[in-house]
C-alpha cells in the first residue's frame, strides 16, 4: 500500500481525508483541521478553520490565537461531507481526543497522543473498534513499561519533603502543558509553597477556568528571596539558564517516561528522575491495538519500527506514515500564540533516545 491509497493518507500538509475534505493535526496551514490535543506539534495556527473536542476549545484557543474554532461533545458524530467524525477521549492531557472516521462502512481511529493511566484533569481512555487505526508510539519499545502513577507521585512528594527537611528548594521540570497540572491535581494542598513558571501559569489558569482543580501555587515572579522548603515547577529547557539562579539552594528533578533510561537523567545532570509521562508505554501501545480489533495499523511517531515488527510478528498489517509530530520529544514550553514565555530560556531539547 502506497501512501496515497485509501480514503485517508498522507498528504504534504499533514493527514489527509479526501471524501470529507479535512485534515488531521497538520503541520501546514489548510482550509479545514480536526484538532486531537492542544501541544504545538499537533495543533499549529494558521489554518482557515478548526474542529476539536468541547474540553480544548480553551486550550487550542491558548495555542493559536485568533480563528475559527467548532467543538463538539464527546461522542457526539458530525457529518463532514461523506464522513462521520466523532471525537472520543484519549486521556493524554486535557481535551485530548482520538477521532473516529466512519466512510462507506469502514471505520478508521486516528489516536493522537494517549494514555491508559488515570489523570485527575481529564476524562480516561476509551477504547475503540475499527477496521483500521493509526497510533502513535512515542514509547513503543518493551523496556517502557510505567510504575503505578500514584507511586511516582508519591516518590515525587517523599523528595520534596526531603529537600525542605535539608533547608532546599526542590525543581522539578515538567511539561508545561499536561504534565503540570496532572501534578497539582494530584499532590496534597498541604505539602508546602509551589511556584511555577510562566508558561506553566497560563496553562493553570486556564485548566482552572474549566474546572479543574489545582493545589494552591504560585507564580515564580511572586518568589521571595530565602524561601526554602519549596517545591519549582518549570519546563526542561530552563535548566541551566539564570532562572534558575533565584532559588538557590536546590535539588532538580524531571518528571517524564525518559527517566526510565539511567542514561538520560545522567546526561541532564538530575538529582532525581521520576517516570511519569502522558503517553501510553508498551503494553498499553499493544493493548489499544489489540483492543481495536484492527487488521491494518499505521503508526505515525516514536519507536515505529521496532513496533510494526513487533504487531507484523502477530499477524497485523503495518505501515508507516513520517509525520512532523515530536511525541514527549518535544519540551512544551507552551507560551502563549506565536512564541515562548517571556522568561523562558533557551536550551537544548533532550536528545533522541537510543534505539
Amino acid at each position: 500500500m502506497s501512501l496515497s491509497d485509501g480514503w485517508l493518507r498522507l498528504a504534504p500538509e499533514g493527514l489527509y481525508c479526501e471524501p470529507g475534505d479535512f485534515y488531521i493535526d497538520p503541520w501546514r496551514a489548510v482550509p479545514r483541521a480536526l484538532i486531537t490535543h492542544a501541544h504545538s506539534d499537533h495543533a499549529r495556527a494558521g489554518s482557515r478553520a478548526y474542529l476539536t473536542s468541547q474540553e480544548n476549545a480553551l486550550l487550542l484557543r491558548h495555542r493559536i490565537g485568533s480563528a475559527r474554532i467548532e467543538t463538539l461533545p464527546w461522542g457526539r458524530p458530525l457529518r463532514i461531507g461523506q464522513v462521520e467524525v466523532s471525537f472520543h477521549p484519549a486521556g493524554h492531557i486535557r481535551g485530548s481526543a482520538q477521532i473516529r472516521l466512519g466512510y462507506r462502512g469502514e471505520v478508521w481511529v486516528i489516536t493522537g497522543d494517549y494514555k491508559r493511566q488515570v489523570d485527575p484533569t481529564t476524562l480516561p481512555f476509551e477504547p475503540l473498534r475499527a477496521e483500521v487505526i493509526v497510533s502513535e508510539c512515542t514509547f513503543g519499545l518493551p523496556i517502557y513499561r510505567w510504575p503505578p502513577a500514584e507511586t511516582v507521585l508519591q516518590e515525587i512528594l517523599d523528595w520534596w519533603q526531603a529537600c525542605a527537611a535539608e533547608g532546599k528548594n526542590a525543581l522539578l521540570y515538567v511539561y508545561s502543558l499536561g504534565k503540570a497540572q496532572r501534578i497539582l491535581a494530584s499532590l496534597p494542598a498541604t505539602a508546602g509553597p509551589i511556584y511555577v513558571h510562566t508558561s506553566i501559569a497560563a496553562i493553570n489558569a486556564l485548566y482552572e477556568a474549566d474546572g479543574v482543580r489545582l493545589v494552591p501555587w504560585r507564580p515564580a515572579s511572586e518568589w521571595v528571596k530565602g524561601t526554602r522548603g519549596a517545591l519549582v515547577l518549570a519546563p526542561p529547557q530552563v535548566q541551566g539558564s539564570r532562572w534558575v539562579e533565584r532559588f538557590a539552594p536546590y535539588e532538580e528533578g524531571q518528571a517524564s517516561g525518559w527517566m526510565m533510561l539511567r542514561g538520560r537523567r545522567r546526561q541532564r545532570a538530575l538529582d532525581r528522575g521520576f517516570v511519569l509521562s502522558d503517553h501510553a508505554d508498551f503494553p498499553a501501545l499493544e493493548e489499544t491495538i489489540r483492543q481495536s480489533g484492527a487488521q491494518r495499523v499505521f503508526l505515525t511517531h516514536g519507536y515505529c519500527s521496532e513496533m510494526a515488527q513487533y504487531l507484523r510478528a502477530r499477524g497485523l498489517e503495518v505501515y508507516l506514515w513520517e509525520t512532523a509530530y515530536a511525541g514527549e520529544m518535544d519540551s512544551e514550553s507552551d507560551g502563549p500564540p506565536g512564541g515562548p514565555a517571556s522568561d523562558a530560556a533557551s536550551g537544548q531539547l533532550p536528545p533522541q533516545a537510543p534505539a
